[in-house]
């Protein structure tokens, strides 16, 4: 009797572990599949699109220019509550963040009625993704208050671009794996800053590209999957002689390729609509996301202009395969391959 309960017993754990494993799973392809419908946008018809949202998606939009979050506040630096400050404000005003490459290939995920808008993070501070010692995140870093952001507001997707530059950046070198992975896990990107930071003035061809080629290739050694460095952020925003431009965007070095998608300027005022005639993403504007010695054209002068001028502004149609622009702007606009054009 007591051998055939010890057999039921050991049955009844076994079937409870199976359906907690397929509970556990269940669950796991649930979050996939909502994770899934989360990022891809509905593709709809002309007839769907909401209008009452006002979608002009020939509008301008920032790409934000971040370095240190620290302490204390300075030109170059912002605290951890002014961050969660700046993103706090810009999801009051209905903007959420998109990932540079969605911003450049016109991949513009935002839904019906919001703004988009691009995080960067030049230089590959060790304040802007840290470990405390227990192995979490510091919530104060960047990449801390960014996650927490996500976890607060469903729509808010973890999406920036840190651009790193030379060898000893990030934190210890130990490390810088496993936050590159961390980071693309999480749908946020990892963009080239040179190897030495360097006035691109001074450089010649071959200077050029081994500041690029070299970063580009330190860089992807340093993630455990592949993965294609393929965005730069100009240090200093500074460019070599104009014959080189070319080399900034395409160029070899140690018998390696490299083709950036984007490029980044300091700028000081938000970029075109990537459906924009204007647009360029070899000379992308950023926004100092900054309240010091920005001769009012920081983040916050950039809300309250946008706010202003409506126009001037880009607003989502919620549509993957729509561009929907308000009538009289229509002939600055081109619709990419596979998006049709709506004008209201």
């Amino acid at each position: 009797m007591k051998k055939l309960f010890a057999i039921a017993l050991l049955l009844g754990m076994l079937l409870t572990a199976c359906q907690s494993g397929n509970e556990e799973q269940g669950s796991t392809k649930e979050e996939a599949a909502s994770q899934q419908q989360k990022t891809e946008k509905k593709e709809i018809t002309k007839e769907e699109i909401d209008l009452n949202t006002k979608p002009n998606e020939a509008g301008q939009i920032m790409i934000l220019m971040y370095h240190n979050i620290s302490t204390p506040e300075a030109e170059w630096v912002r605290t951890p509550e002014n961050f969660r400050k700046d993103l706090q404000a810009l999801y009051d005003q209905g903007y959420l963040p998109i990932s540079l490459t969605d911003y450049v290939n016109g991949n513009i995920t935002a839904p019906a009625g919001k703004s988009p808008y691009v995080l960067t993070f030049d230089d590959g501070r060790e304040n802007n993704f840290n470990y405390l010692e227990d192995g979490s995140i510091n919530p104060d870093s960047a990449v801390g208050i960014i996650m927490e952001f996500a976890e607060k507001y469903d729509d808010f997707e973890p999406r920036a671009t840190f651009f790193v530059n030379g060898t000893g950046r990030f934190g210890p070198k130990e490390e810088v794996q496993k936050k590159f992975d961390f980071l693309v896990e999480n749908g946020m990107e990892v963009g080239n800053h040179t190897i030495n930071h360097p006035n691109m003035k001074t450089l010649d061809a071959s200077g050029v590209q081994k500041e690029i080629g070299g970063q580009k290739a330190y860089l992807e050694e340093s993630f455990s999957k592949p993965y294609n460095i393929n965005t730069l952020a100009l240090p200093f925003g500074s460019r070599p002689d104009k014959s080189l431009y070319n080399y900034l965007e395409t160029g070899s070095y140690e018998g390696k390729d490299y083709k950036n998608i984007a490029i980044l300027n300091v700028g000081w005022d938000p970029n075109p609509s990537p459906y924009h005639t204007d647009f360029d993403p070899l000379a992308i504007h950023r926004v100092r996301a900054s309240e010091t010695n920005v001769d009012d054209v920081g983040i916050y002068d950039w809300i309250e202009i946008l706010k202003n001028h409506p126009k001037r502004r880009f607003v989502s149609d919620g549509a993957a395969n729509i561009v929907t622009v308000p009538q009289g702007l229509e002939e600055n606009v081109k619709a990419p391959e596979g998006k049709e054009l709506l004008v209201y």
